[in-house]
């Protein structure tokens, strides 16, 4: 059984922060070179008492209200996201009783950053192609910025909160075809919270900075140069295309130094290189789509999203109008 993406659906945080707002921060960090160097303007980020379970459920309310979506249908949720509200239990099933999902509906997290898209849209769309399910909604939800030090002027610049929602079912505007993955965890202390799982306990201080998020950006730039080239030309072989038949390419929108860097490395003409993170900064799972949805509607018949990042791990898919 075929599986598709039938809508997206997207929710960002109220709290607007500019270039400006970081440069008043940080003197010696202009605005402007903030944007020269990973071409982002503003961002937007969770408020202290919101959480990854109100973000999904804003999401998904905005997909049943902009798609008259029947809530009800949904027949498996999967939630995509490396902030969850506790440990335990699972942020999914928290979601499913606020939004009021149906008890009959499965409900899971998946631990995935970067390619956390890819990976989920790699369940789901198995899922529905089972012939087990006929709805599955996969959310994406981040909030880095609960988990960057203060004082780390470099990442408060990159990254941003958002949400993301997508239904895959048996019908639909986009087919999803064959999925490349890969990992390698040799570099999972590139890009890592040392503190607060169970292997390290998280302390209150604030000069502990194995509290908060850590990534070596020389070492993430490395291994994406190396293997995204390999990723794109792979996924283009398994779904039997040359690179010329892909209308849009939709990358984890990192930032634009690394994705123009990729763009020519790997020969992708400029007018079908998709870059959509000026207003959002890096959003981690939720970037593909969140950069693909106002794309969404125009007629574009072959488009591949690719995902890379923390793990490491990296993933591509195209899917076909």
């Amino acid at each position: 059984m075929k599986s598709y993406i039938k809508y997206i659906s997207t929710y960002v945080p109220s709290v607007k922060i500019t270039n400006q707002d970081i440069a008043q921060r940080f003197p010696e960090w202009d605005s402007d070179k903030i944007f020269e160097k990973i071409g982002i303007k503003e961002r937007y980020i969770a408020k202290p008492d919101e959480f990854v379970s109100d973000m999904a459920v804003k999401v998904i309310q905005n997909l049943a209200e902009e798609h008259k979506v029947n809530l009800s249908e949904i027949d498996y949720f999967i939630l995509c996201t490396q902030s969850p509200d506790y440990q335990l239990p699972t942020t999914a099933c928290i979601v499913q009783n606020k939004v009021g999902l149906n008890k009959q509906c499965g409900a899971i997290d998946i631990n995935q950053g970067c390619s956390g898209y890819i990976y989920g849209l790699s369940l789901a769309s198995s899922l529905v192609a089972s012939g087990n399910f006929k709805n599955v909604l996969l959310v994406t939800a981040d909030m880095y910025s609960k988990a960057i030090h203060p004082d780390d002027k470099g990442n408060t610049s990159l990254f941003g909160d958002a949400a993301t929602a997508t239904l895959i079912s048996t019908e639909g505007k986009y087919e999803i075809g064959k999925f490349t993955l890969g990992s390698d965890g040799s570099g999972a202390d590139n890009l890592i919270i040392k503190n607060g799982a169970t292997k390290n306990q998280k302390d209150l201080a604030t000069e502990n900075l194995e509290n908060y998020l850590f990534m070596n950006g020389s070492a993430i730039f490395d291994f994406t140069a190396k293997n995204v080239p390999d990723l794109v030309n792979d996924n283009l072989k398994l779904n039997n295309l040359l690179k010329e038949e892909v209308d849009l390419y939709v990358f984890h929108q990192a930032n634009t130094f690394m994705l123009n860097f990729l763009r020519k490395r790997i020969g992708i003409a400029s007018e079908k290189f998709l870059l959509n993170m000026e207003n959002y900064g890096n959003t981690v799972s939720s970037s593909i789509p969140l950069a693909f949805k106002a794309s969404f509607d125009r007629n574009f018949d072959k488009v591949m999203f690719v995902g890379f990042g923390v793990g490491y791990s990296w993933g591509a898919v195209t899917i076909f109008k």
